[in-house]
């Protein structure tokens, strides 16, 4: 099961990068290399980058592989996170091509909604179909992990209980039908590092009741679902970013059902069920909270 939607043209191919947000998010531990260990619930959006992958012959010995996006928040380079999932697999299958990489960037940059996770989950399994390696879903998950901990869940999508430190993942059916999803991403960044850091560094006795959003999904019981989302990083991004309560305070007051901060933050996610209370919250977000991202998408 793939989240992404290919079109394979001969020597090139566009594939569907989706994003994710946390229905919850719970950190269990630490292992002794730096690795958070995590209870989450992670959700597909049809909000997507497109990645377009075309290979060339090589005019030399050594391929090159060329990446570029239309963001100038996104790196052009060999530190773009596409660009090192293409060289894994050009060394570890002997892949002699030059590639070329190209990103349309939907996804905001840096909002804790794997974005760029997602783009390097695309390329690898871009490259899996393009050069016909036969690899499985697990064979290109665990290549994800090398490259980060959301690509293994960004290289199948949908629901999931993501456990260990993201590579453990259980598909979670679920019953909840349509949901409408408003994003609001506040132009003031924050570093995952520095988050991370700081919730190491204090105490934290509230958290999520990741099965409780696990039973709510599976019995399509929508208002339990609003009832558990959570996420223990809001308490470390909250005092960075203000704007992140303010938002959700907004869409409540619109009719969100339940809001929460996604990852890492800073982006800000409400969960509706009307679609005219979303139409009308999109208008009222962005009149009053002018330097935010403002995005309507729905659950894949």
């Amino acid at each position: 099961m793939y989240t992404y939607t290919f079109c394979l043209y001969g020597d090139f191919m566009d594939i569907k990068a989706h994003a994710k947000i946390n229905l919850a998010l719970d950190i269990v531990g630490r292992r002794d290399d730096g690795y958070h260990l995590v209870r989450m619930i992670m959700q597909s959006l049809e909000l997507h980058d497109t990645v377009s992958i075309k290979k060339n012959p090589s005019a030399s010995e050594v391929n090159k592989i060329t990446i570029h996006t239309d963001s100038d928040l996104v790196e052009d380079n060999e530190h773009n996170l596409g660009y090192k999932a293409a060289r894994i697999m050009c060394d570890r299958f002997d892949i002699k091509d030059d590639i070329d990489i190209n990103i349309v960037k939907r996804i905001p940059v840096a909002a804790g909604l794997a974005g760029g996770s997602s783009d390097a989950a695309a390329v690898l399994k871009g490259m899996n179909e393009l050069f016909e390696l036969g690899l499985s879903t697990e064979d290109l998950q665990d290549i994800g992990l090398k490259l980060g901990a959301d690509v293994p869940y960004c290289i199948v999508g949908h629901t999931m209980l993501s456990e260990g430190i993201g590579e453990v993942l259980t598909p979670v059916p679920s019953k909840l039908g349509a949901a409408y999803i408003l994003l609001a991403k506040p132009s003031r960044g924050v570093s995952t590092k520095e988050v991370y850091q700081k919730y190491d560094s204090s105490e934290h006795e509230i958290h999520p009741d990741v099965d409780a959003v696990k039973e709510a999904i599976e019995s399509g019981n929508l208002p339990l679902l609003a009832e558990n989302l959570g996420n223990v990083l809001e308490d470390v991004t909250i005092p960075m970013v203000s704007e992140i309560k303010e938002i959700k305070d907004k869409m409540l007051d619109l009719g969100a059902v339940g809001t929460l901060m996604s990852g890492s933050g800073p982006t800000v996610f409400g969960i509706f069920d009307d679609k005219d209370k979303i139409d009308k919250a999109v208008d009222v977000i962005k009149e009053s909270f002018t330097d935010t991202t403002v995005i309507s998408t729905t659950c894949i």
